[in-house]
């Protein structure tokens, strides 16, 4: 599939530009195994780059103006790289308008370039199309001009580039979208930015995601509010226990003995949290010791805690989840991302995918009258410049 999209993406360039592409750069979507709501609370997450990518196709323009072509909006913009960056109502070209400040911010020198970009990355499934964006973008200019920006630093720019558009995003994101590896998983302290990758051999299950098909309004709002919740519930920790600064040296018992000095909506946030940081933990374990079953449990736990104590689920999630914890090959399975929508993340026992397909999808029609999208997804490599064999 990906091959098929990098070829229409040059072709796309050379019928635009009338030349070869001088930079190809493939950048990739991301699930999160466990850690959900977790990387703005200075805990650990466990995320993975996919092998669904957005093709970045790119060359100098020889000038200070830069033309960016997205195929599949139809949509393009040109760009003075001497002005201001500005918002504009155009959603897209502000994650880009958005790299190209960061990079004038830090002082990086570069000329005006061409790109045009095409995904098979599902929009709004909760899969972060945004930060394979962002990330994807600056690793081409990085490229093309050989600004020397370190990995890190890619996802770090990518993460304030979000921040400029008015997502107040962690780091996780476009930290496992540029740090990615195949076949691995990576534990990243959101604190310190230290990472570690774990073998992702789920043995005898496959990684189902069922999209929702919904996004329901309430995301963006509700996403800044439960940050303001956390940060309150951490500060009422920290009155009480000077020694604790951060959750993630929060045990349960100390949240549950301030039930009474937090409103009902901050000590459900806080409990949560603490849970969500320890089953990261758990999870890890689990995936050393091949034990997938018990990191099936743990994705269902966290399902609970999204649903309940955090509050980002719907109906539409719910019930997916719920119908397949009835069944015996699935093991495992929660919301993935921020919520209100997206997808569910799921282990089913292979061999029985299409069966748990089939009948998922005709539940859900029969429910909520929404057709049902399905990916399988396999764990994939960062973002990379691909080379011609």
């Amino acid at each position: 599939m990906n091959d098929l999209l990098i070829k229409k993406t040059t072709a796309f360039f050379e019928e635009s530009f009338g030349s070869t592409p001088k930079k190809i750069v493939l950048s990739p979507g991301r699930i999160n195994i466990i850690g959900e709501h977790i990387d703005y609370n200075d805990g650990y997450v466990l995320p993975a780059a996919i092998d669904k990518i957005i093709c970045f196709a790119f060359e100098k323009s020889n000038s200070n103006t830069s033309k960016i072509i997205a195929i599949d909006l139809d949509d393009s913009f040109e760009v003075d790289l001497t002005t201001e960056m500005e918002l504009t109502d155009t959603v897209w070209t502000n994650y880009i308008r958005g790299v190209i400040n960061q990079l004038k911010i830090k002082g990086f020198k570069f000329d005006g370039f061409n790109c045009v970009f095409s995904s098979n990355i599902p929009v709004g499934s909760g899969l972060s199309s945004s930060a394979a964006l962002e990330c994807g973008f600056l690793f081409g200019i990085n490229e093309l001009f050989d600004l020397k920006i370190k990995p890190v630093d890619i996802a770090l720019m990518g993460q304030s580039a979000e921040h400029w558009v008015g997502i107040n995003c962690g780091i996780m994101d476009q930290f496992s979208s540029v740090m990615g590896l195949e076949n691995k998983v990576i534990k990243i302290d959101c604190k310190t930015l230290e990472y570690e990758y774990h073998n992702a051999d789920f043995n005898d299950y496959s990684l189902i995601l069922f999209d929702s098909n919904v996004k329901h309004s309430l995301f963006s709002s509700a996403y800044n509010t439960r940050r303001e919740e956390c940060e309150e519930g951490i500060s009422i920790i920290n009155a009480n226990f000077p020694e604790i600064s951060s959750f993630r040296d929060c045990k349960e018992e100390r949240v549950l003995s301030l039930k009474d000095k937090m409103s009902a909506n901050v000590f459900k946030r806080s409990i949560f949290v603490v849970k969500e940081i320890n089953r990261v933990k758990l999870a890890c374990d689990a995936l050393d010791a091949g034990n997938i079953e018990v990191l099936g449990q743990l994705m269902f736990e966290t399902h609970e805690g999204l649903s309940l104590d955090y509050e980002v689920s719907c109906a539409e999630l719910d019930f997916l989840v719920n119908t397949v914890k009835e069944d015996k090959s699935v093991i495992g399975s929660r919301l993935m991302g921020g919520g209100f929508g997206g997808c569910t993340i799921n282990l089913i026992k292979k061999g029985q995918e299409e069966t748990v397909k089939n009948k998922l999808s005709k539940l859900y029609q029969d429910e909520f009258g929404i057709e049902l999208k399905i990916y399988d997804v396999k764990i994939g490599n960062g973002t990379s410049l691909y080379i011609a064999k």
